[in-house]
């Protein structure tokens, strides 16, 4: 049996890997699928290259469009933390505030400081 990913066609038995426990061949048969995988890459690369000559200059095109993927998530945490601020407002008596937490919190509650008596 064939396993096909994508391009590539690789050896693939369910009763192999059902009758062999992990261990060292498996670890072989993950070495060579990744071997071929890398030489299957690298002649795709070769080819695209021989192809288009000036396809092997980098363009900052990857870092425009990272750029643009980190502003597009900016913006849909902003409207996910206005939605949530608002949610929040409407049915609740307490204060909230917007807070880039490393927690993914949105909001946080805003408790406010009495006076000691």
């Amino acid at each position: 049996m064939f396993f096909e990913l994508g391009y590539l066609r690789l050896p693939f038995s369910f009763e192999e890997m059902a009758s062999n426990p992990p261990g060292q061949g498996f670890q072989k048969n993950r070495v060579a699928i990744l071997a071929e995988l890398d030489k299957e890459k690298r002649r795709l690369i070769q080819n695209q290259s021989m192809n288009n000559p000036g396809a092997s200059i980098p363009l900052s095109r990857p870092a425009l469009n990272k750029d643009f993927r980190d502003h597009a998530e900016q913006q849909h945490i902003a409207a996910q933390q206005k939605a949530a601020l608002q949610h929040a407002h409407a049915h609740s008596s307490g204060f909230f505030i917007t807070q880039d937490s490393s927690f993914g919190n949105l909001i946080l509650p805003v408790l406010p400081r009495l006076e000691p008596e």
